[in-house]
């Protein structure tokens, strides 16, 4: 079994954009990262996108509305952020409050700042092999741990277990897409499929995006599967001073033994996710400069 070491390749691809965002000259990539409210989670992951942001020598500007903010006031805080010509790129982390439709909002950032992926044109332009657009970038994520562990996707079966807007649709499509490193026969599980370990023990690359901790058991894996850990469950332990540990959507412990190749959690898709957001950033500050 070997273990596909998400911090080191995100280290490395973070390197590679630094050295092109230290070659530009004038004024550098900007991305607004706008937080609603202070989830937890949320608040680490955007003090993680604002450092990997300085890291590399991206302009970050971090946007705290109030969690009180309504539909109609964020939304024209994105037609600000889209009118600015200084800001290339726009997140809005989920999730967000109740009364906020997320879908509407993501619609609304222009999709030429759209770095998170999730507005309908570049959903849409996955879906049609063009690499114009801007893939979700945990997806994204994914198909680069692939790639850097020289797993080629072609003629291999890929099964997904889950189908969200983040991960389970566009991971999905990507690994369909007619191109160098996809061209894989994928088979998409979720919570209404039937006979589902008879499924994922099929695959030759096993990709778990369910939000279940540990859901994935060693008898639902062939000998031999590429397996993608996109879960990061919160599971009570005493030990542990937070009183929490971090555990995926498989049981570790259980299934690496079974694996030609597999991602921990943490370390394993988490760090890709920032990874790629930084690299969809100077992908639209190029574009938007040749515009």
């Amino acid at each position: 079994m070997t273990l596909i070491d998400g911090n080191q390749i995100a280290t490395t691809i973070i390197a590679e954009l630094k050295a092109e965002a230290t070659a530009i000259t004038g004024r550098k990539p900007c991305i607004a990262l706008v937080r609603v409210g202070e989830d937890p989670a949320s608040v680490s992951y955007v003090k993680k996108k604002e450092k990997t942001a300085e890291e590399i020598g991206i302009t970050s500007r971090v946007i705290l509305p109030p969690v009180t903010i309504t539909q109609a006031d964020l939304g024209q805080l994105i037609d600000q952020l889209n009118a600015d010509a200084t800001v290339d790129g726009i997140l809005v982390q989920s999730p967000m409050p109740r009364q906020i439709d997320e879908l509407a909002i993501f619609r609304r950032i222009d999709p030429g700042k759209d770095v998170d992926g999730l507005g309908t044109m570049n959903l849409g332009k996955v879906a049609q092999d063009d690499d114009t657009g801007f893939v979700s970038c945990t997806p994204a994520g994914i198909m680069e741990l692939l790639a850097r562990s020289r797993v080629d996707l072609k003629g291999k079966h890929v099964v997904v277990v889950g189908r969200s807007l983040l991960v389970g649709k566009p991971v999905a499509l990507l690994a369909l897409q007619k191109r160098a490193g996809a061209n894989g026969t994928v088979t998409v599980c979720h919570s209404a499929t039937a006979n589902l370990p008879e499924i994922t023990r099929q695959a030759d690359v096993l990709i778990a995006a369910i939000g279940r901790p540990e859901f994935v058991k060693a008898d639902m894996v062939k000998s031999g599967a590429v397996v993608i850990d996109v879960g990061i469950n919160r599971v009570a332990d005493a030990s542990k001073k937070s009183g929490y540990r971090l555990v995926g959507d498989v049981d570790f412990a259980g299934v690496s033994p079974r694996c030609a190749q597999i991602t921990p959690v943490p370390g394993g898709v988490g760090p890709m996710t920032v990874a790629m957001l930084m690299r969809n950033t100077v992908k639209a500050y190029r574009q938007r400069a040749g515009a």
